[in-house]
């Protein structure tokens, strides 16, 4: 299948272990912010922004996860026996996806739309002759409850180029990207990140970034949890 995406996998397998004890009985993706579930926030944007199918990963207490989305026809879930991260999660539920590009998202990943949806602005910068993957990234002066070295450079023509180790750079992953299918080729079997194919497609050139234009929430505690929902708060 070829044009703009229309299918998204959201990763929601995660123990969310910074996130307890609010986690200790429910998983992080169906922990609430302003009363609506962290996962509900994610799927509101990707529809804002054009995506009309869903792929929802489980692990960590999944059968929260399915009941969450039961009787939903546009939800198919990809349950896993083993916690595969990232990039082994995506990889397991390549039969479910069946496109050659999908939106990925966090399912933790909290942000506010600019002038126009984020996923909108993604699918419309992304172009498969040139990218394996595409990047939302927001500057890490906005970032709220973000205290990192950022992700990510960007140069003149928007290639990305991830962070060396001694280096402090402006931007930061901000959970939600669009990816090539092709890039999974001769991935790992089992447990891998993302990252290792966010590298390769970097390697070839082919990775690339679109700077986001509103807010964007670094959710990791309680506490930063209780901070997004009063700054969200304020913002109206």
């Amino acid at each position: 299948m070829t044009g703009k995406p229309k299918k998204a996998m959201v990763l929601a397998a995660g123990f969310g272990k910074r996130m307890r004890p609010l986690t200790d009985t429910l998983p992080k993706p169906l922990v609430p912010l302003l009363g609506k579930p962290l996962i509900d926030w994610v799927f509101d944007r990707l529809r804002a922004g054009g995506i009309t199918e869903y792929v929802v990963n489980a692990h960590y207490l999944g059968d929260r996860i399915e009941a969450h989305f039961a009787g939903r026809d546009d939800v198919a879930l990809s349950p896993e026996a083993e916690i595969l991260d990232t990039g082994g999660g995506v990889k397991n539920a390549l039969s479910l996806l069946r496109d050659d590009s999908f939106v990925v998202a966090n399912a933790d990943s909290v942000w506010l739309d600019g002038e126009r949806p984020a996923v909108a602005r993604l699918l419309d910068a992304w172009d498969p002759d040139i990218m394996d993957a595409l990047l939302l990234l927001t500057p890490v002066d906005t970032a709220h409850g973000y205290d990192g070295r950022g992700d990510y450079f960007l140069d003149p023509v928007s290639r990305a180029r991830r962070r060396t180790s001694d280096e402090t750079a402006p931007l930061v992953f901000a959970g939600v990207h669009v990816l090539a299918a092709r890039l999974l080729e001769d991935s790992p079997d089992g447990f891998f990140s993302l990252t290792l194919l966010f590298d390769r497609a970097e390697k070839a050139g082919r990775l690339f970034g679109v700077m986001h234009d509103g807010q964007w929430y670094h959710i990791g505690t309680p506490e930063a949890l209780a901070s997004a929902g009063e700054s969200i708060r304020q913002t109206g």
